[in-house]
């Protein structure tokens, strides 16, 4: 068995992926303004973020509208979450020594 350290997912290591996975772990799908306001995140970092998760598989996005205003959401997939666990027990790993 080797380090733990090879089972970190590279596709959380900026601040703004691993906030926006650990955000929509808590809900089926999320909007994005709501999204952004609870990592405390400009949209433009939050949109890199969030084009970056879904072309790895790990986020759906679906458009819409509220009251005619344009809306995304965004949700989680399988994939997504299972990355996320091994990602997160990885970091028990090493934190634990």
């Amino acid at each position: 068995m080797g380090h733990p350290r090879h089972d970190l997912d590279s596709a959380f290591q900026t601040p703004i992926r691993l906030s926006l996975m650990a955000a929509l772990l808590d809900a089926s799908q999320i909007d994005f303004g709501t999204l952004r306001d609870l990592i405390e995140a400009d949209d433009s970092a939050v949109s890199k973020g969030i084009a970056y998760l879904e072309r790895e598989g790990y986020v759906t996005t679906t458009k819409g509208y509220v009251a005619a205003r344009p809306r995304t959401w965004i949700a989680t997939t399988a994939m997504g979450r299972a990355a996320y666990a091994r990602h997160l027990t990885a970091l028990r790993a090493i934190a634990e020594g």
